[in-house]
């Protein structure tokens, strides 16, 4: 304790001035943050006679405001010691504290507490957990490399043998006189020697036990393969195929929902300008297209398609089942599912442990910690598909709620079609009962919680994620409209639009709507503290609206009134992108938490700054989507090459 009390003994060693690595007051203090990260590297570059300088942060309250402090110490301290110094003042120069409290023109409070305190470690936060993660992570990815190597060896051995064969053939061919005699000969030698045929016969089975082995093992390998997981992925020919406009939309959604998170984990803590940042944003519906407004209607348009060629998936199962939906088709249905999401799901869970285990911790890194804490302790959330229905702060991945909310409604899709097949006003008169009862609970939640409908708004409401944003009860109305859609467009025997004005009719209906539900966004930003009936109505609908409207531009581009829309969305470069962006979605996460995390000082936000972080984060995910999807999620679906 007495080595960490002597902080003077380090702002005294010769070229060093501990007093630029701690966190001091920025220059835009009236931006709105006011965390005061110092100087990483500068504290780790002090050294002295037995010790050096260690980073620590030193989380502070003041008023409803919490942020924190760098203050940089010997690497003798420990945590609750540098509390202790923080409590007794003892962060001092010239009679001047290292750590004031935030200016009263921001906060007229001056009570000042302290509710944690954290020293980085210059070596890894490795533990058992972590080692296993790694373990199999390197193992996963191990696999498919080694079988393409063993596959490769397999085709070049039999390019080799492929050559002298053909020269035999050529040579035999060129000698076919007295063939018939010899041929005669070795028939009569048969006749004379039936011990000889019986070994012979034996051999041969063994050689066809053989082969019939090797073949099995090659067929294995060459589905963990490379090679043949690749094939077809930068394909564009799914362009000519039906429902073509759905890559088109899968892809913006998910450039809609990395440009929303790119702006969004960094302005929970890393913007030096956050409060210039949401007067820009809150008001200007320009600003839709990152984090602004309705809060990702993108996960919505993902839940339309989700249910429209899940109903679409099922009904073609049966049909080539004899017409026939029994509980094996549909047990297999839903593993086949299973099977399809999990292997790279489970993957980015070991991921996140062991990445942000072995990497070095940065000013930024608690949000990392906080995954890494999530992700140990409430893993079997994830691998059960149930994570959605955690406390928001236990999350395991956040982001992987999405997987848990669609195999859930997932599910349910053959219990639709079943009543479709048993009777369609049944199915109507479900179908109408569980839209209501989602919009309702999304109503009365928002009603009796006070809920906000605007982002950045939600960033202050953490009972926004709790209690309605995440569940499968308010969150089901676009996917059920999905699966109807879904019913109607594999069964239909007639176009739904016969007339040119009711595909103009239905284009208007459509954007209007649209428009409308991001216009009003904007309108409702402010959160009343008393029941609001037009926030209810409008969190109650506003996702099946929007379900509704794209589900329209689905049908028109289908039937050929789609125009320049459907041009544009069933363009080829949607293909070889939509069989990637499962793995993207997943990926780009990590992505930005990493980058976000391992800076050393507060980002600045200016529209042309987080255009290139954007630009940046979507060419990363895309290349490490693509390898992740031909080493995790083709390959481990398991299915050997026939």
């Amino acid at each position: 304790m007495n080595e960490c009390m002597d902080i003077e003994r380090l702002n005294g060693l010769e070229g060093h001035d501990v007093y630029d690595a701690f966190g001091k007051i920025g220059s835009d203090v009236e931006g709105g943050n006011v965390n005061r990260p110092g100087s990483l590297r500068e504290c780790l570059s002090v050294e002295g006679p037995g010790f050096r300088g260690q980073y620590c942060q030193v989380f502070l309250k003041q008023d409803k405001v919490e942020y924190f402090v760098g203050v940089c110490v010997p690497d003798s301290c420990t945590d609750s010691e540098v509390q202790t110094l923080v409590i007794h003042e003892a962060f001092q120069k010239q009679q001047m504290s290292l750590l004031p409290s935030v200016p009263s023109i921001l906060i007229p409070d001056s009570t000042l507490g302290i509710f944690m305190t954290q020293c980085h470690s210059d070596s890894p936060n490795i533990d058992l957990s972590a080692i296993v993660c790694l373990s199999v992570c390197c193992a996963l990815l191990a696999l498919p490399l080694i079988a393409s190597i063993f596959v490769a060896l397999i085709k070049r051995k039999q390019m080799r043998e492929v050559a002298p064969v053909v020269g035999l053939a050529q040579t035999s061919n060129s000698k076919q006189y007295g063939t018939v005699l010899t041929n005669g000969s070795a028939n009569q030698n048969k006749e004379c020697s039936p011990d000889l045929d019986t070994t012979q016969t034996k051999t041969q089975n063994a050689e066809s036990k053989q082969q019939s082995l090797s073949k099995t093992v090659v067929s294995w390998l060459q589905g963990f393969s490379v090679q043949n997981c690749s094939q077809g992925l930068l394909d564009t020919e799914g362009s000519g195929r039906s429902y073509s406009s759905l890559n088109g939309i899968r892809i913006l959604s998910l450039f809609w929902i990395i440009s929303g998170h790119t702006v969004h984990f960094s302005a929970w803590s890393h913007l030096d300008n956050e409060k210039r940042w949401k007067e820009m944003v809150e008001n200007n519906p320009l600003y839709v297209l990152t984090f602004s407004g309705p809060v990702y209607l993108a996960v919505d348009s993902f839940l339309v398609l989700g249910g429209l060629l899940s109903a679409k998936s099922l009904l073609g199962t049966i049909r080539r089942s004899d017409n026939t939906l029994s509980v094996g088709l549909v047990v297999n249905y839903l593993f086949k599912r299973f099977k399809r999401i999990q292997p790279l799901h489970l993957f980015i869970v070991c991921l996140v442990i062991s990445l942000f285990s072995v990497v070095p911790r940065g000013v930024f890194w608690f949000f990392a910690e906080d995954q890494v804490l999530s992700c140990k302790k409430y893993w079997w959330s994830n691998l059960l598909l149930i994570n959605n229905l955690l406390t928001i702060t236990d999350i395991c991945a956040p982001w992987t709620w999405y997987l848990s909310i669609d195999f859930q409604f997932y599910a349910t899709t053959p219990l639709l079609i079943f009543l479709y097949r048993m009777n369609k006003c049944a199915l109507v008169v479900v179908s109408v009962v569980l839209l209501m009862l989602s919009s309702v609970t999304g109503a009365l939640i928002t009603s009796f919680l006070h809920l906000p409908v605007h982002q950045p708004t939600t960033l202050a409401y953490e009972s926004y994620f709790q209690y309605y944003y995440n569940k499968p009860y308010t969150r089901y109305g676009p996917y059920l409209l999905g699966v109807l859609a879904g019913i109607y467009m594999t069964t239909k025997k007639e176009a739904l639009i016969k007339h040119q004005w009711q595909a103009v009719i239905g284009w208007l209906c459509s954007l209007s709507v649209m428009a409308l539900l991001v216009g009003l966004a904007y309108v409702l930003r402010d959160v009343p503290p008393h029941l609001s009936i037009p926030h209810a109505i409008y969190q109650g609908i506003h996702r099946s609206l929007w379900a509704l409207a794209l589900i329209w531009i689905i049908l028109a581009c289908e039937e050929g009134y789609g125009g320049f829309v459907d041009t544009f969305l069933s363009l080829s470069l949607w293909a070889p992108l939509s069989n990637i962006s499962f793995a993207c979605y997943l990926i780009h996460p990590i992505i930005i938490i990493l980058y976000n995390g391992k800076q050393e000082i507060t980002m600045h936000y200016t529209d042309f700054n987080f255009f290139y972080l954007f630009l940046g984060h979507l060419v990363l995910s895309i290349f490490i989507g693509y390898v992740l999807t031909v080493l995790i999620e083709k390959t481990y679906l398991f299915q050997p090459k026939r």
